[in-house]
This record gives structure tokens, C-alpha cells and sequence, in this order.
């Protein structure tokens, strides 16, 4: 009981009187989301010559793609990817990998069926068949073995000509000026000083620990108060032995 007694008071203390503590708060930031596209039916994809599974919605007017498993859009300068195609877009603060492997001028070339002067016969993929087969695919390295992503008499890239492609587009890609805006702001935030809670002060502590003690000593002392009637009957009742000096010794 008295166990419980003292659990409880303390703990009503700790609430009323705060531990002082120093923590770091890290400000977020607001990242705007882009705006939702309509889509009257699931939207068909096709795959992207001299891409690593890249798959992209060609029908309509922004940049939606498929690649490993999640959607990807870009949106003034930043990127989002989702689980879906319609919902669920989170910030991703950096440029996905397989997006430089992109041609920019993917979406004339796929309006003339065109591929740098060769007959592309692209594939329409359902959006059911790409969700019950990317995964497979990948593992199978489908589009690879194929080799020719439907453009006929096609010959692949070297892969030293596509490591140059794609430095060169990315070089060109950090120069966008909504790329370059976008940089600026998070440099911005990051030169931003943290936030920090602020400090309780250091006395309120030891004042904790202290009235823990008063009510310790409250409670014992009632029993300490008991127990003296006990030792002075044992000293009565039991002969008292003189020291070597003859004087009665008393003991606390």
C-alpha cells in the first residue's frame, strides 16, 4: 500500500513540475503535391527503347512512368512516385535513376511509330497485364533478350554510347529552370537554423527529488514512531551493563 501510495504521488509530480530537457526539433517542410490526373479506365503503357524495363503512359500530356514496381511523375521540378497510378503521391527528393535513360523525344517518336528512322511497332500493354507481369519480366530480362523494343532492324546502344547519353542528358536536365528553382529552395531550407524546444529550468529537478523524499520520510515516520515503545520496553526489561568506566552507555 505504501508502495503504491508513493507511485502515485510521484508520478503526479513528475506532471506537474517537467524534467528540463533539450531536444531538437526539426522544422518540416511543406511540399506541395501535383494534381491528380483523371483517368476515365486503368491507363495502358508501352516500354521505351534503350531502357531498363521503362514503361510510360503515352496518351496523355504529362510524364507518367512505370519502372520497378512504382508510378513516377515529375512536377516543377520535383519528383513523386506512388504505389498508384491515380493516388497516393509522395516527394521523392531526388531524380530516379532509370530517368536519364529516357529519351526526351520519346513522345514524337512514338506519334510517327518512328525510332531514330526505324519502324517502331510498339506494344500496347494493359495496365492488368503490366501489374501480373513487370516482376517476372524483369527477372527474365524479357525486353533485354528481345533486344529490339519493337523497332525493327534496331541496334542497341553501345554501353559506353549510353553512359555519354546519359550524362549528357542529365547535364541538360539540371539545367531546366524549374530543376534549378527547386534546388535553390532546398538549399535554402537547409541553411535554415534548427528549432529547439526551450529549457526548463535546472533547479526544478532536484525540487522533484526533494518533495519525493518529504513524502518518504511522511510515511516512514509513523512506523519509526511505533518501534520506539518496542526498544525502550527491551531496555527495561533487560539488565543494562556498566563499561569500564563505570557510566551507562546510550545507543541511538
Amino acid at each position: 500500500m505504501t508502495k503504491l501510495f508513493l507511485g502515485t504521488m510521484f508520478f503526479a509530480l513528475l506532471v506537474v513540475v517537467p524534467i528540463p530537457t533539450m531536444a531538437e526539433v526539426n522544422v518540416g517542410v511543406h511540399i506541395s503535391l501535383p494534381p491528380l490526373i483523371a483517368f476515365p479506365a486503368p491507363p495502358a503503357v508501352i516500354v521505351i527503347p534503350d531502357t531498363p524495363d521503362v514503361y510510360v503512359v503515352p496518351d496523355i500530356e504529362v510524364d507518367l512512368f512505370f519502372w520497378n514496381g512504382w508510378w513516377w511523375r515529375p512536377w516543377e521540378g520535383r519528383w513523386y512516385r506512388s504505389r498508384y497510378y491515380n493516388r497516393g503521391w509522395g516527394y521523392y527528393n531526388k531524380v530516379p535513376s532509370f530517368y536519364f535513360d529516357v529519351d526526351p523525344g520519346w513522345r514524337g517518336y512514338y506519334r510517327h511509330h518512328d525510332w531514330y528512322g526505324h519502324r517502331w511497332n510498339y506494344e500496347s500493354i494493359p495496365h492488368h497485364q503490366l501489374q501480373q507481369n513487370w516482376k517476372k519480366w524483369h527477372n527474365d530480362r524479357h525486353w533485354e533478350r528481345q533486344g529490339t523494343w519493337g523497332v525493327k532492324s534496331y541496334q542497341p546502344r553501345p554501353p559506353q554510347q549510353r553512359q555519354e547519353v546519359r550524362h549528357q542528358r542529365q547535364q541538360e536536365y539540371q539545367h531546366r529552370p524549374e530543376v534549378q528553382q527547386h534546388q535553390q529552395q532546398r538549399q535554402q531550407q537547409q541553411r535554415q537554423p534548427q528549432v529547439q524546444k526551450p529549457q526548463a529550468q535546472p533547479q526544478r529537478q532536484p525540487q522533484v527529488q526533494q518533495l519525493k523524499q518529504q513524502s518518504q520520510e511522511k510515511v516512514q515516520q509513523p512506523q519509526k514512531q511505533e518501534q520506539r515503545p518496542q526498544a525502550q520496553q527491551q531496555q527495561h526489561s533487560q539488565p543494562q551493563e556498566k563499561p569500564e568506566g563505570g557510566e551507562v552507555e546510550h545507543r541511538k
